[in-house]
């Protein structure tokens, strides 16, 4: 797995490629942790180029999901392959978490959910 961030005005933007197993979750929990304890609020993952997700990566964005709540924040979800997003909605994450088709979408969705 390779985990690549960039930061768009207050949003940091991961992008996920490969796999986010139990193997590789160690990696993706302290990049996303690392960021969120230095006070950012505004996190979106790129996931159009993960191939797979197992539990292990479900339970870093779930930790994630409300360590960033607690704190007032958000994350987005965004370019999800079909079978990536299916494991999601199986899971029922989409009903609390946004997923929008590109990174794009997702820093305007920030707009909304500031707003809400």
């Amino acid at each position: 797995m390779e985990i690549h961030q960039t930061k768009q005005g207050d949003i940091i933007i991961f992008q996920v490629t490969g796999r986010l197993d139990s193997n590789s979750s160690a990696d993706f929990e302290e990049a996303v942790f690392g960021v969120i304890r230095t006070g950012t609020k505004k996190v979106i993952i790129d996931f159009g180029e993960l191939d797979y997700i197992s539990s292990a990566g479900l339970r870093i964005i779930l930790k994630a999901t409300k360590d960033l709540k607690r704190k007032e924040g958000h994350m987005v979800l965004c370019a999800m392959q079909d079978y990536v997003k299916e494991v999601f909605e199986i899971s029922g994450f989409d009903t609390f978490l946004p997923i929008a088709a590109s990174v794009g979408e997702g820093i305007t969705s920030f707009e909304r959910l500031v707003s809400s």
